[in-house]
């Protein structure tokens, strides 16, 4: 096969240890392989970094394995093209296993360029997508919180879930508050509502009146305090997110008219792909990377299987978050999300929903322009003499006469 790289170099990369397979030319005919093996530390990656160099390398490939390839990247980044590849795609043929195969088998690939690089963002990309994913998780942390004080509530056989629909909002919480500090009476605990809730005072009663011990109420004390604590970090994580996506701030505006998209949505998506959409050759390119486009598998002429593929997580949950959202609305996204969820349910609406809202994310920063809602009635306006026929015989079907007249 034709060589691409001349130069180029394959990293078997462990918590420990980086092995180094590097190829340079040695004759007409011949390349020569060199192997080494480097630590993990600064200063031993700064000696590969240093060795590659030294030898004219151009091109590094390593797996993308958990985040050991992170501080590889963050040194040869500077002096040589990197690629990080998804280990699925470069497997080996069957056989002996060690790392100074994998190492030469990885640079094989690379020198005749059989490699696919994982797309990898800029530092201040990468330093943006720590803190998103990470308030992601906090975010994630305080359901689960949430849910366990549900938990120790019904275990008091306190049914305060069934009535408010925030356990732990203003109500919710002042209830919560004067139980741990040993308030028992429900009629005493239900005028705590307020708002709404209030109306709802009968039923609260009959919630709140429980049986709820002193091992519960330290566990509602310490839980309410760790909410409190996860509170202020989301709101920290917040605010050090906003401050770096200052330079991005009218292309999150812009994310910001899609239907179900709101800031923090915007901010996942802006820190997920970027602004620049120059990299992806198309909207299917996109969709395909973050793993939302139906999936394509085909054997014997018979098509097996639509599902989708594993591609960002983040990414995914945020937009499928933002599908739901958008379900409500009465847009043509909402609509959308009725038409497929009739028939195909829920989850598999909120996931093409998900990848209608990702093809709109594409365009408007591509073209740097704003979402235009195309209608509730999108869909039936676009299809007009199939939706007429389809309720025609709907009709007929339950036993009437349907003449058809065009208004005037």
């Amino acid at each position: 096969m034709e060589v691409v790289h001349e130069r180029c170099c394959g990293l078997d990369v462990h918590k420990k240890i980086v092995v180094a397979c590097l190829l340079t030319p040695g004759g007409t005919t011949r390349r020569t392989t060199e192997v080494r093996t480097f630590g993990t530390m600064t200063r031993d990656l700064l000696h590969l970094a240093d060795w590659l160099a030294a030898a004219g390398c151009t091109h590094v490939a390593m797996e993308s394995t958990g985040s050991y390839w992170k501080p590889v990247y963050n040194i040869l980044e500077a002096t040589c093209t990197v690629l990080v590849v998804n280990a699925q795609h470069m497997k080996a043929v069957p056989g002996r296993k060690t790392d100074v195969k994998d190492a030469e088998w990885i640079a094989d690939l690379l020198q005749h360029g059989l490699l696919r690089p994982s797309f990898i963002p800029d530092r201040a990309g990468r330093d943006l997508r720590e803190l998103t994913r990470y308030r992601m998780s906090l975010v994630r942390e305080r359901t689960a919180e949430v849910n366990r004080i549900q938990k120790v509530l019904e275990g008091a056989n306190i049914k305060l879930a069934s009535v408010a629909s925030n356990i732990v909002g203003v109500s919710g919480r002042a209830m919560l508050t004067a139980m741990i500090a040993g308030v028992d009476q429900a009629a005493v605990l239900a005028d705590f509502a307020r708002g709404r809730l209030r109306e709802k005072r009968d039923l609260l009663e009959g919630a709140l009146e429980g049986r709820m011990n002193q091992h519960q109420r330290f566990l509602l004390n310490v839980q309410l305090h760790h909410l409190d604590d996860l509170d202020a970090t989301i709101a920290q994580v917040s605010e050090e997110i906003e401050l770096r996506q200052r330079p991005f701030t009218e292309a999150a505006v812009r994310l910001m008219t899609i239907p179900g998209v709101g800031p923090r949505t915007a901010q996942t998506i802006l820190a997920e792909v970027g602004p620049d959409m120059s990299r992806f050759p198309s909207a299917g390119h996109l969709s395909s990377w973050a793993g939302l486009c139906p999936g394509h598998h085909e054997s014997a002429g018979k098509r097996t299987s639509g599902r989708t593929r594993k591609g960002s997580p983040w990414l995914r949950g945020a937009l499928v978050e933002a599908a739901q959202s958008a379900g409500r609305s009465k847009t043509h996204l909402g609509e959308h999300y009725h038409r497929i969820a009739a028939r195909r349910g829920k989850k598999r609406a909120a996931v093409a929903t998900a990848h209608t809202i990702l093809v709109a994310v594409y365009y408007i920063l591509g073209r740097e322009q704003v979402f235009e809602d195309l209608g509730v009635n999108y869909f039936d306006e676009r299809r007009s003499q199939r939706t007429t026929r389809r309720l025609v015989r709907r009709l007929e079907s339950l036993g009437y006469t349907v003449s058809i007249e065009t208004a005037a």
